[in-house]
């Protein structure tokens, strides 16, 4: 969601402004920063990361794989846009990518509360405090993110005064936050006469919508459901994006290489879905720094040379050198060098580790969509 014109939301439905009170933010290094709270009371705990872009705090703060971690916006004006209304029922509209804000915290360096935007309905802090999230203005971003260039991402705290930070509400990275971002049961979205089962351990919602644009119906399976079995079913497999380490789902990652064993149909993965797919061909992840968060990443396709500047959110990447035989690097970051893709050189998988679905940013990779789809088709 980008500025435009002013909102003509009248404004007694804008939530009250509550009373803003200090906040502070402690880091694992001991570093400590106070700021003004303008989202929900309380006091919460999770790995402070940071991103990049210009605009687009609306799909960001609803990507599911920021769950349980503590956002910083490096760009120092936040909120003049607004945001829309609710979702009604069981929609997934833009442009939000979940049916709720998925970040444990929000950290900015200046917050406006005075917002402008045609289908604005809504501040920026009335929506976070009515979901309950916490949110500090008056950070130095500039400084917190150079800090975590150079140090990595660490544990932070958002405290109110007086508050004890073991008393601080977290998410569990290991198993709690996978369920916490998947829907309990598969959920089809019609689209046309092909139909793609999209893996989802917390996938955004544009990969469906990207996917039904094109004509083709959609599954959507929750990672823990016999996606195995409703594989077989549909003509190609889409691994969604999602948050956490992928070593800890190395239970999903078995059973992804049990099917590619005889399946021939053809699989993609997103993000996540790269580092799965990777763990499931036999090839080891690692942890990277301070990860890719932005809109702003150049990739190289190692076949081509062609080049793209993507959007991504990912905290961890595949060891190229641990490939097996069968599969070698796809995409590689001109930035530093890492991962970005991999690709079967026997069977129609591969998957990218940045975002072709992106919305706001770079569609620069979109096509990735069409031509998974056309092999899908060619399949069938």
């Amino acid at each position: 969601m980008s500025a435009g014109k002013r909102s003509t939301a009248k404004a007694d439905a804008r939530s009250p402004v509550t009373e803003s009170l200090p906040v502070r933010l402690l880091l694992e290094d001991g570093s400590e920063s106070q700021g003004m709270s303008f989202g929900a009371p309380g006091a919460v705990r999770g790995e402070v990361v940071f991103n990049t872009a210009m605009t687009g705090y609306v799909e960001t703060l609803t990507d599911p794989s920021y769950a349980g971690q503590i956002l910083t916006l490096t760009y120092p004006l936040v909120g003049n846009y607004g945001v829309p209304g609710e979702r009604e029922g069981t929609s997934i509209e833009r442009p939000f990518e979940s049916g709720r804000i998925q970040v444990q915290g929000l950290l900015v360096q200046n917050y406006v509360d005075n917002y402008s935007h045609r289908a604005a309905q809504r501040s920026l802090g009335a929506w976070l405090r009515d979901a309950g999230v916490p949110a500090i203005t008056g950070i130095d971003t500039r400084a917190l993110t150079r800090k975590l260039r150079a140090q990595g991402t660490m544990q932070g705290w958002m405290l109110p005064p007086d508050t004890d930070p073991a008393a601080a509400a977290a998410i569990d990275m290991r198993e709690e936050v996978f369920r916490r971002v998947a829907p309990a049961e598969p959920v089809r979205y019609a689209g046309g006469e092909l139909e793609i089962m999209l893996l989802d351990v917390g996938a955004k919602d544009n990969i469906v919508r990207s996917l039904v644009a094109r004509g083709v119906s959609v599954l959507r399976v929750p990672w823990h459901a016999d996606f195995a079995a409703l594989a077989e079913k549909v003509d190609g497999v889409v691994i969604g994006n999602g948050p956490g380490d992928p070593s800890d789902l190395d239970h999903v990652s078995a059973k992804l290489a049990a099917l590619m064993i005889d399946y021939r149909k053809p699989i993609l993965g997103i993000c996540l879905g790269n580092q799965l797919l990777a763990r499931a061909a036999g090839a080891k992840t690692y942890k990277l720094p301070y990860g890719h968060r932005g809109v702003n990443q150049p990739v190289q396709d190692l076949l081509t040379r062609r080049c793209c500047i993507t959007s991504q959110n990912h905290g961890y990447a595949v060891d190229t050198d641990s490939l097996p035989g069968e599969w070698e690097p796809w995409f590689v970051n001109i930035n530093d060098g890492t991962n970005e893709g991999i690709r079967s050189r026997t069977r129609p998988f591969a998957s990218v580790q940045f975002h072709p679905e992106a919305h706001p940013g770079p569609e620069d990779s979109a096509f990735l969509f069409d031509d998974y789809l056309r092999l899908v088709g060619a399949l069938s």
